[in-house]
């Protein structure tokens, strides 16, 4: 699944344009995540980019235009155990795709 802080409607279009296989759970105003300290608030400079790249957040986020959540991958095996996260505050910088693989991997 995924956790994104788009109102549930955008979503459901992004699973249906992409056709994903898996459900998309709305936190809105990403409270969630910034209760995990895994959200932040877009800087000014940024903002206008967003702005100027035709990016609606104030629409598609539900009234909360600033404020996103790091992209963090999560493996949870089936008892609720976490076994592998990637977390770096600079958003630019991801897993390598490998990475929750192998972990999906040791699972079994």
């Amino acid at each position: 699944m995924a956790v994104s802080p788009q109102v549930p409607d955008e979503s459901l279009t992004l699973t249906e344009k992409h056709d994903l296989a898996f459900d998309i759970l709305s936190d809105i105003g990403s409270d969630t995540a910034k209760q995990y300290g895994l959200a932040f608030d877009l800087p000014d400079d940024l903002a206008t980019v967003y702005d100027k790249l035709g990016f609606d957040l104030q629409r598609v986020n539900g009234g909360h235009p600033r404020t996103l959540p790091l992209p963090v991958p999560y493996v949870i095996n089936r008892d609720g155990v976490l076994r592998w996260a990637f977390v770096n505050t600079d958003y630019t910088t991801r897993a390598e795709p490998a990475d929750p693989l192998d972990a999906l991997t040791a699972l079994n």
